[in-house]
């Protein structure tokens, strides 16, 4: 079977953010210790399912055997459920799951509006206040602090109010950022900065990746033409594992 285009330049890149040898398998996720992959915080278990096939990264040999275990009694679209994780591993901490979105050039939607969008250097001081405005968690989950693309915002008087950008990432990926500032949230800002971001990573041959927890965010991903391909978690484990 041909796998979709857009699915297979995404598990390339994961594969290589695990930083070691592991594929996509489709029977029963691939499990690796890799103490220095990206799929999750340092000493953490990382997971991420495309398209229906699994990889997982842990830390050690020791969790490699408990992993493994769990790999082979379900498969892989479970390994992102937390309840399935816990109900088989002694789990301390998750983070996640986060939907993962990508998006090609001709199913891309554009965000039609009558609102003006500028483009900003990424160190532009209206995106600290936006930042700080939005809060500790809003602001942790958009990662538009970490974007390298310049930022694309609206502006009520001189205040930037919704900004969007993305932070390069191996493979040719623009990870999409976006952040609406509470007050001037449900309004259709997180589209229109979005559509301008993701119309500059198209336009410089980049894949558009989007990771999202919070509803409001996939409803974005769906107007803008994304495909939901899989998700990503993220555990630590207790006594010793992590």
């Amino acid at each position: 079977m041909t796998l979709d285009p857009l699915i297979a330049r995404a598990h390339a890149l994961w594969q290589d953010l695990a930083d070691g040898p592991v594929e996509f398998g489709r029977s029963a996720a691939s499990v690796i210790v890799s103490p220095r992959s990206q799929l999750c915080p340092p000493a953490w278990c990382g997971v991420v399912v495309l398209g229906g096939a699994g990889i997982v990264t842990v830390p050690t040999a020791e969790v490699a055997v408990q992993l493994r275990k769990v790999v082979a009694e379900v498969p892989p679209a479970a390994l992102v459920e937390t309840d399935v994780l816990r109900a088989r591993l002694p789990v301390a901490d998750v983070l996640g799951p986060a939907a993962l979105a990508y998006l090609s050039g001709a199913d891309f939607r554009p965000m039609s509006t009558d609102r003006t969008v500028t483009r900003v250097p990424a160190g532009h001081p209206g995106l600290l206040a936006l930042l700080t405005k939005a809060g500790q968690e809003d602001a942790g989950e958009s990662g538009l602090d970490e974007i390298s693309s310049p930022a694309f915002v609206v502006f009520d008087g001189v205040e930037v109010v919704a900004a969007a950008g993305y932070q390069a990432w191996p493979g040719r990926t623009a990870h999409l950022s976006v952040l609406t500032a509470p007050e001037h949230r449900i309004r259709g800002l997180a589209r229109t900065v979005a559509s301008a971001a993701v119309a500059h990573a198209l336009d410089t041959g980049l894949m558009p990746q989007w990771r999202a927890r919070p509803e409001p965010s996939r409803r974005v991903t769906h107007a803008l033409g994304f495909q939901k391909v899989g998700a990503q978690l993220s555990i630590r484990l207790d006594d010793g594992g992590g």
